[in-house]
């Protein structure tokens, strides 16, 4: 099979098949949050995130065995891309087709940066500019005498398999709620809710997404339900956009939500979160290798258009495992690995890239950043500062390739660049400082109730997003709770003992003393006595073995998405 024709219709049937299983493990999420089966909808997860490699390579393989040598030809490719682009015109989710497209190609030809004759490459256009179709929703009037009534009907329309505990009790409770947090319309009050067909899952929840509308304004409404022992129930009603926007955070999983096309729910989710970037949209929905497109083609258009600035070392104290830099003007920052690691840590090149890979892969809770991993990425040397092109040829030239005017950066890790909490700790008024020490103990909890121990808890490795969360950046050193020991600090039994510089009992790999965490915080003693006093559990051995022993057995604590205060009774 040499035909160019034959070739892209190969190619577009290995994006459908790989389309169709997405979606049969997406569609599981139903019956896993009707059944309560939280351990299989995990596994799920793990599985749809592996499934796009598994088929890239299938496709790679079955290409390789009928183009034999043909397969690097480029002419042939050229081709192929040009009858594979009208295959699929007219398509609303054309763009993820041409990523999977994309990605075959670049594993043949291990292309570095770009390769604009067998690729497609638009760095100007978003691929939602021209989507006009309208995502498939329900659109319901709200009576304003009787609106329990329309949200009877709302909650009656998605249909499970498990009775809600009380409808007309959960139906007020919405229409109640609603009416509280949009008070402030005054003489506008709602009128209708429109919310999409497709139902969002993660984690132990599904949610209604949507908006609520008034005459002349919008609010964004998602309906939180939950499952537990007493049956479904609502149990929030988000109407704010920053928290809907944490709701579609880059620090949380992905969605489990079966949508026919994906590209026209990017365009109604746009409305609820208009500063949300396109490329998160895509992620946090599940489809992470357009998320990264999306990313590169942003950042590299803003790149080209600002020729003034350089890349320099990103703000913060400079890691042990990784050389950090950004672009001043961008809010993302990019990681390598650096060539050697100081004595005290005591990972792996391959230690690294794994870890990474595990966060990649677990359900992050709202604390851990999403992570990408890039290959490859061409950077002009003159865009460089000069101590940052330094620092890199001096501790990361394993990572490097120069090709003429051109830098090559063989693997770097691509975060959303947030504030370091160290630094925002010396910056902020003392009620402010407090507030986001507890939130970096809670995160603390939240991580280790979804099995995450991070390891370096210094306040350097997490950082402040926008709405004032704090979360956790710096994997090197994570690790499952249940690969950890949770040890008591042995009590000195005489002055040398007590005195000594170094430990004067056995330390094992994995041993862990959450007795001395306070002493390698380095916060100042007011914030670290604010806390202890109220996330004192994490300076108590026996909290995290008990936690420890719960998660050996697959019962991990419930963490909702959103503040107590924002649950409905």
């Amino acid at each position: 099979m040499h035909d160019a024709s034959a070739v892209a219709s190969l190619i577009a049937e290995a994006f459908a098949d790989y389309h169709a299983q997405f979606a049969a493990i997406t569609q599981r999420a139903r019956r896993r949050f009707e059944q309560r089966h939280w351990s299989a909808a995990r596994a799920d997860a793990v599985e749809r995130i592996a499934l796009y490699d598994a088929c890239i390579n299938e496709c790679r393989l079955r290409l390789q065995a009928v183009l034999g040598q043909r397969a690097f030809d480029r002419t042939l490719w050229q081709a192929i891309r040009d009858h594979y682009a009208a295959l699929i015109e007219g398509q609303i989710d054309r763009e993820l087709y041409k990523t999977f497209y994309n990605t075959l190609s670049r594993r043949f030809f291990q292309t570095r940066g770009v390769d604009a004759q067998v690729e497609f490459v638009a760095l100007d256009i978003a691929p939602t500019d021209a989507i006009t179709h309208p995502v498939a929703r329900h659109s319901y009037a709200v009576s304003l005498k009787r609106p329990t009534d329309t949200f009877q009907r709302v909650l009656g329309d998605y249909a499970f398999d498990v009775p809600y505990a009380h409808l007309t009790r959960c139906a007020a409770a919405v229409a109640v709620r609603l009416q509280d947090e949009l008070a402030d319309w005054g003489q506008d009050p709602v009128r209708a809710i429109e919310l999409l067909d497709t139902v969002f899952y993660r984690e132990r929840r599904a949610y209604l997404v949507g908006r609520v509308l008034g005459e002349s304004r919008f609010a964004p409404c998602v309906i939180a339900l939950v499952n537990d022992e007493a049956g479904l129930r609502v149990d929030a009603v988000l109407t704010r956009r920053a928290e809907v926007a944490q709701l579609f955070g880059i620090s949380r999983s992905y969605f489990q939500a079966d949508l026919p096309t994906v590209g026209d729910a990017v365009v109604f989710l746009r409305t609820l979160l208009p500063h949300k970037p396109i490329d998160e949209l895509y992620t946090v929905l599940g489809r992470a290798k357009q998320g990264k497109t999306e990313r590169f083609r942003t950042f590299f258009r803003h790149f080209n258009e600002c020729t003034h600035e350089q890349l320099v070392q990103a703000e913060g104290t400079p890691g042990l495992v990784m050389a950090v830099f950004t672009l001043p003007s961008y809010p993302l920052v990019f990681k390598l690995i650096r060539d050697r690691f100081a004595e005290s840590k005591q990972v792996t090149r391959k230690d690294v890239q794994d870890r990474y890979a595990l966060v990649f892969s677990r359900d992050r809770a709202g604390r851990l950043l999403d992570a990408q991993p890039y290959r490859s990425l061409r950077f002009p040397v003159a865009r460089f500062a000069p101590a940052l092109l330094a620092e890199l040829r001096d501790t990361c030239a394993g990572s490097l390739e120069f090709e003429g005017e051109d830098v090559i950066i063989a693997l770097c890790y691509v975060q959303r660049r947030l504030r370091p909490l160290n630094l925002y700790l010396r910056e902020q008024p003392a009620e402010a400082a407090r507030a986001a020490v507890l939130e970096y103990g809670q995160a603390i909890v939240d991580m280790a109730r979804n099995n995450i121990f991070p390891g370096d808890m210094l306040p350097k490795n997490f950082g402040v997003s926008r709405h004032g969360r704090v979360v956790f950046y710096d994997y090197d050193e994570v690790r499952l709770i249940t690969d950890c020991s949770f040890r008591d600090w042995p009590r000195a039994q005489d002055f040398e003992e007590q005195m000594a510089d170094e430990p004067w009992f056995q330390v094992w790999p994995g041993d862990v003393f959450p007795e001395r965490f306070a002493q390698f915080m380095g916060l100042p003693p007011a914030l670290a006595q604010a806390l202890q006093a109220v996330h004192g559990q994490l300076f108590e051995p026996g909290w995290w073995r008990a936690l420890q022993a719960e998660l050996a057995q697959g019962r991990y604590p419930d963490t909702p998405p959103y503040p107590p205060g924002l649950r409905l009774a």
